[in-house]
């Protein structure tokens, strides 16, 4: 499979040695981001509190294309950090910075400091549709069945 080249430039204040997005593993579909605090500091995150994370970067993403930002598993399960408009999407014509928004869903207050990896970033193939306006729609055997109308099992 050839790889879809994601461009990216760091902000002027940023720590470069925290590196680009990275795979973590070979199978990984989600390349690890981090947190990358002008001051090198870090925020706690009190319990129900959310904050825009900054990445130090900047991406342009080609057309046809976006990117995704979505939760750390082990963050959200541990210690309920979660990104509350997961996914996130990052359109193909955005030029500006790269932050993540992390919500604290859970019962502690959480630090995240400088350098830690917050959210992972999935690079996903666009389809855009063509809406139109029908007078009725086709049936289907679910209908207009809503939220658990297909049963549990």
């Amino acid at each position: 499979m050839t790889p879809v080249t994601v461009a990216f430039a760091w902000e002027e204040d940023a720590d470069r040695a925290l590196g680009l997005p990275a795979y973590a593993s070979a199978g990984a579909a989600g390349a690890d981001l981090r947190a990358n605090f002008a001051d090198r500091g870090g925020i706690d995150l009190s319990p129900g509190a959310r904050a825009l994370v900054p990445t130090g970067l900047r991406l342009a993403i080609p057309d046809g294309y976006e990117v995704q930002l979505r939760a750390r598993s082990g963050l959200a399960l541990r210690h309920g950090i979660m990104l509350p408009n997961a996914p996130a999407t990052i359109d193909s014509d955005y030029r500006g910075p790269l932050g993540v928004i992390v919500m604290n869903s859970g019962d502690a207050a959480f630090r995240i400091d400088h350098g830690d990896r917050i959210a992972q970033l999935v690079v996903a193939p666009v389809v855009r549709a063509a809406f139109a306006e029908v007078a009725t729609l086709d049936d289907t055997a679910r209908g207009a069945g809503g939220f658990g109308s297909t049963g549990r099992s």
